[in-house]
């Protein structure tokens, strides 16, 4: 008969490799309570790094099957993907100072760009930021509708090249382009996104519209309503044009249409997994874009592909409608041409929902005049004068003269160094509440149909996380809270510290919650560097400010890559 899956993949079943090898028997699914084996309970014991003895495994085998009978009766309760767990992490409550409350919604400043004269063809505005195309909308210089078609054409051209596009969405694109331009002319300004073609990483939902999460087993999945980020962007009056490539279940590049593409170098990947994102606002397919991080998945393809990513503050976006990986970790952000751009569009999409019971309500007041002769910017010395291995001498001068803009704009610099702290072995908290989360996906199999099946993929670590005991777990959220303490510290001395985004600042940032931008620092081989800003917990105002007086003195800013030439 062929084995059974559930029977095979139970925790509890679990025989070391000499037992199995040796003969020692497996137990069955029937089999009595009483009936596990001293030596099951010593193997699963010593994947806890534990030395119980004879006799405590003889005392606890009756406690363990009641465990396991526990264990099937809650697998017999359906709960759904969208269903947290009855507790949330709230960094601000660790750190010890509550954010302050919202104030009422109200137009942020932005810098709107001279009225030049639009280009001959609307395609010369494809890599034009979000600045420019607001003002260019608003004074009705260029129409809502030619830019979708500008964008829907680049798509048709590029995105098969780039793998970057999941689903295009050109009806509903032509729809809302038209109602912008309708509302426009009749003087109903909603802001400066009104009117602006945008794509979204495919695991935000979409009614009525596939929302994949990248993964062959859910390529068909359609939702009946929006994601929360998904209802603000089209109150904002935006025009989704796109969902965008994400790896299968949010890891990696790689998704069932392919692996997505770096425009700068089609040979390489755009990184993930917000991998169409990265790229399609790189290529300037889209606007602007909205991805997602639990580890670096915003800050890692910003990096690759040279665009500019805001990771916020852990419970700063809701997360309603997206799919869930991490409850205690998952971040959605935008992914844009400039840091202003991210302040615009992060301006739309924050705040509570009263859906994603995480969410904060704190303020952003964003400054696009601020100084930084005021800010005292902390730099990770280690880090950035011996950046990862594989970096060339071009890449750590690309990050030396990045310093050197900020010093030359007055910012005070002080060395910082990051806690002295094991932040890798906090992984074990995604690691687990990802293999409860895609659980069912597990037993049924279903992983078995994710294009990529090796060691360091999500089949290979929802099977592996099974063996994490709960104890471990809240052990890791325990010293979790003492992280965040001693990011707290360091944030003490510095409003903002700057490091590589190929930092062990990511992972320890990703676990405390605090934000973090991503901007390009020059180019290296012809590949974009990236430098990583971040802040104190809720001021995205601070991080982004810092992040656009910088980009505005550098001289790159105006580079984009040209996927018939080269970059350009």
């Amino acid at each position: 008969m062929p084995h059974s899956r559930v029977g095979r993949r139970t925790f509890l079943r679990a025989v070391p490799a000499g037992l199995a090898a040796g003969g020692a028997p497996r137990l069955a699914a029937g089999q009595p309570a009483t009936d596990l084996l001293t030596d099951t309970l010593a193997g699963a014991g010593s994947l806890a790094d534990l030395d119980f003895t004879t006799a405590e495994h003889e005392l606890m085998r009756a406690a363990v099957a009641r465990n396991r009978r526990r264990y099937r009766q809650l697998r017999a309760v359906a709960i759904g993907p969208e269903v947290e767990p009855a507790f949330h992490f709230d960094p601000s409550h660790v750190a010890g100072r509550p954010p302050g409350r919202a104030t009422p919604s109200a137009a942020q400043p932005f810098s709107r760009a001279t009225d030049g004269e639009v280009p001959s063809a609307v395609e010369g505005l494809a890599f034009a930021p979000l600045t420019v195309l607001a003002t260019l909308l608003e004074r009705r210089r260029v129409t809502a509708t030619a830019l979708a078609e500008m964008y829907l054409a680049r798509l048709a051209r590029y995105a098969d090249r780039l793998q970057c596009v999941v689903t295009l969405t050109p009806d509903l694109a032509r729809a809302q382009a038209t109602e912008a331009d309708r509302e426009m002319a009749a003087g109903r300004y909603r802001g400066p996104l009104h009117g602006v073609p945008w794509g979204a990483k495919d695991l935000l939902a979409t009614a009525g519209i596939r929302t994949t999460w990248g993964a062959r087993p859910f390529a068909d999945q359609v939702f009946d309503h929006d994601a929360t980020v998904v209802e603000r962007l089209r109150e904002a009056g935006a025009v989704l044009i796109a969902k965008l490539s994400t790896g299968a279940l949010a890891r990696g590049g790689v998704w069932f249409g392919g692996s997505t593409r770096n425009p700068w170098d089609l040979t390489r990947s755009s990184s993930g997994s917000s991998a169409g994102p990265g790229a399609a606002t790189a290529a300037g397919l889209v606007g602007f874009s909205i991805g997602s991080e639990t580890l670096g998945s915003i800050i890692s393809p910003s990096a690759a592909c040279g665009v500019t990513g805001l990771r916020p503050t852990y419970g700063r976006v809701s997360r309603h409608g997206a799919m869930a990986l991490s409850w205690t970790m998952d971040k959605i952000g935008p992914m844009c041409r400039t840091a202003e751009d991210c302040a615009l569009v992060f301006n739309a999409i924050y705040g509570p929902d009263e859906r994603d019971a995480t969410v904060i309500d704190a303020p952003f007041r964003w400054d696009p005049g601020l100084d930084l002769g005021r800010v005292r910017i902390g730099h990770v010395a280690g880090e950035l004068a011996a950046p990862p291995r594989d970096a060339t001498g071009e890449h750590r001068a690309a990050l030396a003269a990045a310093l050197d803009i900020l010093r030359d704009a007055g910012a005070t610099l002080v060395p910082v160094e990051l806690p002295d702290f094991p932040a890798d072995a906090l992984r074990i908290i995604l690691e687990a509440e990802s293999a409860a989360a895609f659980d069912d996906l597990t037993r049924s199999g279903g992983v078995d149909d994710l294009t990529r099946q090796t060691a360091d993929a999500w089949p290979n670590s929802f099977r592996a996380s099974r063996y994490i005991p709960a104890v471990e777990y809240l052990r890791a959220q325990r010293a979790r809270t003492l992280l965040i303490e001693r990011l707290e510290d360091l944030l003490a001395r510095v409003d903002v510290f700057v490091s590589p985004t190929r930092s062990a600042g990511l992972a320890m940032t990703n676990l405390t919650g605090h934000p973090a931008v991503a901007v390009k620092a020059g180019f290296a081989g012809g590949l974009p560097v990236a430098l990583m800003i971040t802040g104190r917990l809720y001021d995205e105002a601070t991080v982004l400010g810092v992040a656009h007086a910088y980009e505005r003195l550098a001289p790159w800013r105006a580079m984009h890559p040209d996927l018939e030439d080269g970059p350009a």
